[in-house]
Order: C-alpha cells, then structure tokens, then sequence
C-alpha cells in the first residue's frame, strides 16, 4: 500500500512540478553562469601592480578554492567517481529510471525515497537552493522536483558540463567542497595529479565523509573494483591514512604577507555575500611583491648571523613619503620566527632614542634652543616620583658640553633629559600624541625617563612620525589601501624644524663621535637616520628618510627576552641600510631645500677651533661669541635642584658630607638656606642636615646666579636603595636606560 501511494505521489508530482529553481534568472542556467556564481573561501590580496600577494581564508563555514575545468581533472577521477556514484551517466538522460524503481523498491517500508540519485540529480540538487534537504534525506515531493530539474538539466547541457558543475560543486570530509579543495585537501596534490588510488578513495568518501578508516577502505576497494582497477591493499591503505590524517595540506596559492593580509581583509568595507557564502574576494594592496621578498630576505640573513647572539625576531616596515602607502610589511620572519603569527610591526615595545628627534623638534619649535645651544652631558641626579633618576649614556662615557646637534646625532642620553626638563613631560606627550603615537600615559607616569624612550610603541607608528621629518613637518596615517594616504594630512612641526632635525639626521660628522665614520647608518645617497635600543638590550630599532622613502627596522625577541651585545647599531641598522640601499638602487636622494624661515650663520662648535655653518629658525640666530658665553656662565654642577639625599644611619653624624660644585665660580660664594657658608671657587664639602634646603650661587653684591634645591632624609640603606629603584614608577625609571650611541 506504501509502495503504491509513493508511486502515485511521483506521478502526480512529475505533471504537476513547474521545474523552476530559485537563484537564477531562468532554468537552467549556463554553466557559464553557474561558474561566475561559484564563490571561492579565500580572499585574494593583489599587490600594488596587480600580482598575487597573499591568499587568506575568508569563509570558515567551507572551504573552497577556485573553479576547476573538467580538463584538468585527471581521468582517474573522473571513472572512479562515476563508478561510485552514476555507472549509467552517460546513457540516461538525467534520470537513471531503473535504479530509481530499484530505489523505491527498497525504500517502500519507510515512505520515502532513498538513494538511485544520477550525477545530474544530485548536480540539480547543488544549483537549486530549495532541494537541500533536512536531515540528509529528501521527501517524496522534492525527489519528484529533483527528478524535473535534472531531466530539463540534460536538456540543455551537456554530459561534460554537468560532470564539470558536478565535481566543483560535490562536498566530502567535513569543509571540502570542489574537486580542487578535495584533492589539496586531502591529497595536497591538484586535481590533475590525483592517482588511481587516490580517486578510489575519494570517490568513497563522497558517499559516506565521516566513515570510519576501515568503512573508507572497504569503499575503495569497492570503488576500485567497479573501475576495473587493481589496486595492492598497500597503495589503498597509504591513500586513506594521507586522506584521513587531518593535517592541513592545503597551502595558500601566494603567501607573501599574511599579517598585512589579515590587516588589509579586517579593513575592508561590510560586503553582502552572495547565497550561503561570502563572495570571492579580491582586494588591491600597496605593496610591492618585489620589494616585499627582498625585506624579508634581508632581514632573514641578518638574524640568522645574529643568531649566537639570542636575536630571534624582527620586522621591517617601508613607506613612500609623498603618499604614505605602505610598500613593504615584513612583521616577522616566517618560519625562522620564535612566533610567526606574531606581528612585529603593531606590537608595542619600549622606543630607546627614536623619540629623541621629535623631543628636539619641539625644542627648536618652541625656540627653547637651536642646533648649537649647549647642553651639558655630565652626571645629573633628576627627581623621580619618591626617588632619583640617574641617567647614562649608553657607553658610560661623559662628554662634557655638546651641542644639540653633537647629541641628537651621537644619541647622546643626558642632554636629552636636560632638554625635556626645558619642555616638559606633558608637553612632549602631546606631541608624540600628535604624531599618531596611542596609548600613551600622562607625562608624570614617564618623568624624565621619557627622553630616553621609555613610552610603548609600534613600528607602525615610528614610521608614519618619522615620515612627518621628510613631509615638512605634516603627518598623516600610513595605509596599506591604494589611495588612501593622502589628504589627511596636520602640520605637527615648523617646515624649519623638521628640516634641521632631518638635516643633523643626516650629519655623518656630527654622529662619528658615537658611530664612527663608518657604520651601517652611512650611505651614498642621502639619507636622515636614528637608532634606538632599549632597557637591557631588549629591543633595538633603526628608523630613517630618504627623498623618497620611510624604513623602520626592528630586532629583538617577541618573548622580550634580552639580546646579547646587539645594539641598534649591530642589529637593526644593517637591514635599514640593506632595505635602503635596495630602494636606491637606480633612484637618487638628494636633500631638500632649506626651509624659507632658516637662517645661516657661522659659529664655533664646542671642544673646536674652527668655526662651521650651522642652520637656525628666524629670530634664534645668534653671534657666535654667545655660544662660549654660554659656556662660562657660572652654574651650580651638584648637588643638581630636585636631589635627595639620604642618610646612612650605620655611618656616625659628621663623617657624611655632600660636595657643593660650581662651574666658573671663582669670586662668588655659596648659600645654604639663605646664608653664606663658604667661597665657591674650589669645591665644598658640607656636613648635612636633614630637611628641605635651597643653595644659591652668588656674586659679591649678593645677586643670585644659579639656585638649586634638594633634600636631606635620614633613611636606612634599604631606604635608600627604594628610593633610587623607585617602585611606584614604570620599569624605565629603575635606573640606567640601556640607550644612546647605539
């Protein structure tokens, strides 16, 4: 009675079945239309001339790689997936009618219909949206409707084109779907390199995709048995563990920069996918896939030489100047990386010196000083939250006076700190903030230390500030999108500022003192450059313009360990000057020209005898005697104003003194708390008291030159040692910052 009543179904359902199926303009479509429909999971990234650049996983739901011709699928596949799945393809004309009554025949108990469905039928199934079926299993009335839209399929293609549409459109062991997915993933070969064997047991798997091992074997063998193939149980067996092993052998086709990639994609605007699944899609980038292998080529080498050294990780960064589109985005070094899905372009690490020029472009702006003001790299006790800030030099060395330019380009660290003191924290956090630097503290979290380059940052944002020094003071956001860097632009510094700092950048002599005249920051076209390394040489950058470009380097550990003796100057230097050098091959730089605000004069650097040209903003342009007046003007060189001073209670009273030094004191006097207490000319060892004290340095007359406060504690010596280590403030503070001539 239930074989009778599913027969009458059928026959009503084939007269009264419209044969049309959603999704398309009309049924059937061509296969040329079914091909453009086909949407691929993988996102595809074009670099900046239209070639392959980085293939990404797009939809997570299926996997699905390009549509593959029927003639570059090897016949192995096709006999063995005939055999499985339609021996009579092609002599029925859609519908395998015998095996269909065999079919119903089998299925009369449950009342519905199973199995006997044709490669055509289930290829109808594919394109028609509404035959997908609950359950895996199809009721009465949408086999009746498959049966119409296959019969009206062959009527209009061809046995090639259905077994085409067919093989792209099949799905098997969980996200495959298509022959090309199905034979990368779980061959890692492409459809035309597939094997006899290989084919039997993909064919097996398209019946049942989650059988066990033994069930696909047992399949195979049937498969191969149908195909008139014989297959040793060996070759078999080795084809289902390949097939069954879950490893991913699916390898994207370009693989050139994935995190770029990953940037690019997170980016992109909200696009509508087309049926179940996202459109393919295919996006323009900035980069250049040449220049982007030669990066990362550099920077491989480099560290594999640095290597003996515990130097495991970098990243290089390469932007054009005028638009700031990203050319090259190397954020680690691939395989050899410590964590290759690490991005070392966006991580945040401590700056060293980079910041260093900005923190005098501020300087020169607010015409606190110019490129010959002096300042003096002696040792100096800064306050700090509840202690002392002891800054050195990266080579523990003092040099005395210098000029801002003798200490930008020689990275020299005290003169910085006693430049921000001129500024400000605050001040210079607002400026860094200006230059696209996020995340940033307060300026009173930093203290002096933040001349040193103690705030977090990213390569990224070091790069597009760095790129403002080329830019004539303008800074604008970099962008890996075509098109997209120009027109955003707020001016940050003076033209003349960022020129003159551009300018002593570049100067090879001023930096030879730290550098030397050789070093990797030297090269033959011009170029500004500075390094940075941070606390413990656990970081080190190399960050410089030239007419046309921005590199960015960074070596070090992503675990943050320290490196051992690598400097800016030995580990990421190298790689800039590589990068750089690649980039100029056949394309000039030259300096621009002088900001119209410069003015030049003649004066006489410091520890020399021969006067030079050194560059000034209009209206700071001294005579050339006010430098060396500056020089002998007296001062107070220690105890320096904000010290504190903390007494050993294990040392008897009386037996501590704190030398009181003064530089061209000769003829004046010392005052402590308004009194006289000696002569000034040599110096002076006071006995302290505890308490809060004002020392003044004075002429005859009484008039004050110089004035510095400090304060006496009686501490124990762990006391003392809190005080200078400084608990409550950040890491950099604790102490000497690895940096300067580096």
């Amino acid at each position: 009675m239930k074989l009778r009543s599913s027969g009458a179904c059928l026959a009503l359902a084939l007269l009264a079945c419209p044969g049309r199926a959603g999704a398309w303009s009309s049924w059937p479509p061509a296969l040329k239309e079914v091909r453009s429909a086909f949407a691929s999971s993988e996102a595809l990234i074009l670099d900046r001339r239209g070639r392959p650049l980085q293939e990404l996983r797009l939809d997570l739901k299926g996997r699905r790689l390009r549509w593959t011709p029927l003639s570059e699928v090897s016949a192995a596949v096709k006999d063995a997936v005939l055999a499985a799945e339609d021996r009579r393809f092609f002599s029925h004309h859609g519908v395998d009618w015998a095996g269909l009554a065999a079919a119903a025949l089998r299925t009369a108990v449950s009342g519905r219909m199973r199995g006997a469905s044709t490669v055509t039928m289930q290829t109808a199934g594919f394109l028609d949206h509404g035959l997908k079926p609950r359950n895996r299993r199809r009721g009465p009335s949408e086999k009746v409707r498959q049966i119409r839209l296959a019969l009206e399929l062959e009527r209009s293609w061809s046995k090639a084109e259905v077994l085409e549409a067919y093989l792209n459109l099949v799905a098997a062991r969980g996200e495959f779907q298509g022959i090309e997915a199905l034979s990368q993933g779980l061959f890692g070969k492409q459809p035309h390199g597939i094997s006899s064997a290989e084919a039997s047991i993909l064919a097996g798997l398209l019946r049942e995709p989650g059988a066990s091992r033994p069930a696909v074997l047992a399949r195979g063998r049937s498969v191969a048995r149908a195909s008139g193939w014989a297959i040793p149980d060996a070759e078999l067996g080795r084809a289902v563990d390949r097939a069954l092993s879950g490893q991913r052998w699916i390898r994207p086709s370009a693989d050139a920069a994935p995190l770029a990639g990953r940037r690019i994609l997170s980016a992109r605007p909200a696009v509508p996918g087309r049926g179940e699944a996202p459109a393919s899609l295919i996006l323009a980038s900035t980069l250049d896939s040449d220049l982007q292998a030669k990066a990362a080529s550099i920077l491989k080498e480099r560290l594999a030489s640095l290597a003996g050294r515990n130097a495991a990780d970098g990243a290089v960064l390469v932007a054009d100047n005028a638009t700031g589109e990203v050319l090259a985005y190397v954020a680690n070094n691939g395989q050899d990386s410590s964590a290759r899905h690490v991005d070392g372009i966006t991580a945040r690490r401590q700056a060293g010196s980079t910041l260093k020029p900005f923190l005098y472009a501020l300087a020169l702006d607010r015409k606190l000083l110019t490129a010959a003001s002096p300042l003096d790299d002696s040792p100096v006790d800064v306050a700090a939250g509840r202690g002392v800030f002891r800054p050195e030099n990266y080579d523990r060395r003092f040099r005395g006076w210098v000029t801002v330019r003798q200490a930008l380009a020689g990275s020299v660290n005290i003169p910085a700190v006693r430049a921000l003191s001129l500024l400000g924290p605050d001040a210079f956090v607002s400026t860094l903030d200006s230059l696209g630097f996020s995340g940033l503290a307060q300026g009173d979290y930093y203290g002096p230390s933040l001349a040193l380059g103690s705030a977090d940052v990213s390569l990224w944002e070091l790069v597009a500030a760095y790129r403002s020094l080329a830019d004539h003071g303008l800074y604008a956001p970099l962008t890996l999108t075509p098109g997209q860097g120009v027109g955003r632009k707020r001016r940050v510094f003076s033209k003349e500022a960022a020129w003159v700092v551009a300018d002593i950048l570049s100067d090879r002599t001023s930096r030879s003192a730290s550098f030397g005249l050789e070093s990797p920051l030297d090269t033959r076209f011009w170029t500004a450059v500075k390094t940075g390394t941070s606390k413990d040489m656990r970081d080190n950058w190399c960050v410089g313009v030239s007419e046309r470009y921005t590199v960015g380097v960074w070596v070090g550990n992503f675990s943050g360990a320290p490196m051992w003796n690598v400097s800016g100057v030995s580990g990421a230097a190298p790689v800039w000057q590589e990068v750089m050098s690649a980039l100029h091959d056949r394309v000039p730089s030259r300096q621009a020209r002088p900001a119209a605000g410069l003015e030049r004069r003649m004066v006489r650097p410091l520890a020399s005898t021969e006067l030079r040209q050194e560059w000034f903003l209009a209206g700071t342009e001294p005579a050339s005697e006010d430098v060396e007046e500056a020089l002998s003007r007296p001062r107070i060189l220690s105890p320096v104003s904000g010290t504190i001073v903390a007494l050993d209670p294990d040392i008897p009273l009386g037996h501590e003194d704190v030398a009181f030094r003064a530089l061209s004191g000769r003829g004046l006097k010392w005052r402590l708390d308004h009194a006289d207490v000696a002569e000034a000319g040599e110096d002076f060892s006071w006995p302290p008291s505890k308490g809060h004290h004002i020392l003044e340095l004075a002429d005859s007359s009484g008039r004050v030159l110089d004035r510095s406060e400090f304060t006496v504690r009686g501490e124990s010596p762990q006391g003392l040692d809190a005080l200078e280590t400084d608990t409550e403030l950040p890491d950099a503070h604790a102490g000497r910052l690895e940096d300067g001539g580096s």
